[in-house]
């Protein structure tokens, strides 16, 4: 079977440090794949709060998921502190990627727990369609 392998770009737009919590501990004793998803989403929310929107108002665009693919490298236990790295990748004309880069420092040591990529869509809940990404986000995304 072959491997996803995330290609991360070069730089990363913005960094949230976010902590494991008990009820994203598996019966597997460490992090969940679906908590994992929820931490991703978690650095998302906080990277548009940044710039003071939320995803259901970017600019005056909703956002909305097409893609998700995450890469698992480590696994993450209970208080570990993620540092989550966001970064941005291709734009199109209604669509952008966002890159995702997990990682933890134990015994002196940063261990990367996982890569992930959203592919994320401007979208009109009103109209329920897809719509134009705008001007201004596409500006926020490449400075």
């Amino acid at each position: 079977m072959s491997r996803v392998k995330i290609e991360l770009p070069e730089f990363s737009k913005a960094s949230f440090k976010i902590p494991v919590r008990i009820t994203d501990i598996n019966y597997g004793n460490h992090l969940g794949n679906d908590s994992l998803v929820s931490i991703i989403h978690e650095a998302r929310v906080q990277f548009f709060q940044l710039y003071g929107f939320t995803e259901m108002n970017v600019c005056g665009a909703s956002l909305i998921m097409n893609e998700l693919i995450v890469e698992f490298k480590n696994e993450a236990f209970y208080n570990d502190l993620l540092e989550t790295k966001i970064f941005i990748g291709e734009i199109s004309k209604v669509s952008f990627e966002l890159y995702y880069s997990l990682s933890t420092f134990r015994n002196d040591k940063a261990i990367v727990i996982a890569n992930a990529k959203t592919g994320m869509v401007c979208f009109d809940y009103t109209e329920k369609k897809v719509r134009d990404i705008p001007e201004k986000l596409k500006e926020l995304l490449v400075k």
